[in-house]
């Protein structure tokens, strides 16, 4: 289905990047009007913004003034993104000024509104700019957070503008909700853990899984999209950082528990989506394990390593906070997959479990999966095979429901 995309680009070094995420929009069938301001224009002119969409480009309410584009332009969109989104634009928006093409637009678009800063980081902290985030969020605006990284010039810190294809991804997921989509963990904190650890045997050798790390990375981009804030504790995953996103990385398990007991304490639902090592190597060499001579394998001594989702699980951090575990399950002959779900479910002690068959080595690494969402009190959601984008909403929507209740 196409659809209709107002790409506007306000005033900042980052512009550039909005060509990318203009060509991914028109690239993926849909039809995209750039809304630039003038001081947009200093940085990327209008003649590139009309050859990538195939349409003209005005940042003027005068022109064309009898198709009334300052009100038709955001009446027919089906989603208004601004990237970059400046703090001047911020907030011109949070306080409903309306002097040029882009600003008009906003107050008249009645559809989803996604904005992704980018500034320099005294900007983006500056306390205006955070009530004007705020005021943006109470009224359903998803505002994305800035990355971290280089800024203009030698400056390093938060203020970079998300990659444009997590940019992408984080409004299709957006769209995918419908016109009717809350922010419903707007406030909230999130912690989201993904991929899979690895445990040293030698200096290049070790245990790990194959976890890719896709549908963590979906839980935290869903997340964001809906309002939270979120913190993504990756284990060797090589995917961009979603936009919005705070990212820690890690290898190993004990590296994980870490980061994730350390986040849990304020977090108000922690989803663990990671593959961690059930084993580590009792003794780690310092050096390369060589082959034997003899053709001999050398033996390797292994002990358990810590269950997180149990600890955090019996552990509340924070009281009321809502626990999700993920069990990848092929079912053997002490029971079926659901039966093997729902006994960890009880042995855990978490919230919510999802249930995967990974049989044939089915989800890892795909695109799609397909689920059974347990929950402590009973019941249970199938999750009919598709994106691991729709996993991931209907996981948070049974998070949100706990909110809720």
């Amino acid at each position: 289905m196409t659809v209709r995309v107002v790409l506007g680009v306000s005033g900042g070094i980052a512009a550039y990047k909005a060509c990318e995420l203009l060509r991914r929009f028109t690239e993926s069938g849909h039809d995209v009007t750039v809304v630039p301001t003038a001081a947009a224009l200093e940085f990327v002119g209008a003649p590139t913004w009309a050859a990538l969409s195939g349409k003209p480009v005005s940042t003027e309410v005068w022109a064309d003034v009898h198709e009334v584009p300052h009100v038709r332009i955001g009446q027919q969109a089906d989603v208004v993104v601004v990237a970059p989104a400046t703090a001047d634009l911020l907030a011109k928006a949070a306080h409903g000024l309306a002097d040029d093409l882009l600003t008009n637009t906003l107050l008249t678009a009645r559809c989803p509104v996604v904005l992704a800063p980018a500034m320099h980081t005294e900007m983006w902290d500056h306390p205006a700019t955070q009530a004007n985030v705020a005021t943006l969020r109470a009224r359903g605006v998803v505002v994305i957070d800035p990355a971290e990284g280089r800024l203009t010039g030698a400056d390093i810190g938060k203020g970079r503008l998300p990659d444009p294809v997590e940019i992408f991804e984080l409004v299709l997921g957006v769209l995918d909700r419908g016109p009717e989509a809350s922010q419903d963990l707007a406030g909230r904190k999130v912690v989201v853990s993904a991929g899979g650890t690895r445990e040293p045997l030698d200096p290049v050798r070790f245990l790990g899984n194959r976890s890719s790390g896709l549908q963590g990375y979906a839980l935290a981009r869903a997340a964001a999209a809906r309002g939270a804030h979120v913190t993504l504790v990756s284990a060797n995953v090589t995917l961009p950082d979603p936009a919005g996103v705070s990212v820690v990385r890690v290898e190993t398990t004990a590296q994980l528990r870490e980061a994730v007991v350390a986040a849990t304490s304020t977090a108000d639902a922690v989803v663990m989506a990671a593959a961690p090592a059930d084993f580590r190597p009792t003794s780690v060499s310092d050096a390369k394990i060589k082959k034997a001579g003899d053709g001999s394998a050398p033996a390797i001594e292994l002990e358990q390593n810590p269950d997180i989702l149990a600890e955090i699980s019996r552990e509340r951090a924070r009281p009321g906070s809502v626990i999700v575990g993920f069990a990848a399950e092929t079912g053997d002959d002490t029971g079926s997959v659901l039966e093997l779900g729902r006994a960890k479910l009880a042995r855990k002690g978490c919230d919510l479990l999802v249930v995967n068959d990974v049989s044939g080595g089915a989800v890892f690494g795909s695109a799609d999966n397909e689920a059974v969402v347990l929950s402590a009190d009973g019941d249970a959601v199938d999750v009919p095979r598709g994106s691991k984008s729709a996993l991931a909403h209907v996981i948070w929507d049974q998070v949100a429901r706990r909110f809720a209740d």
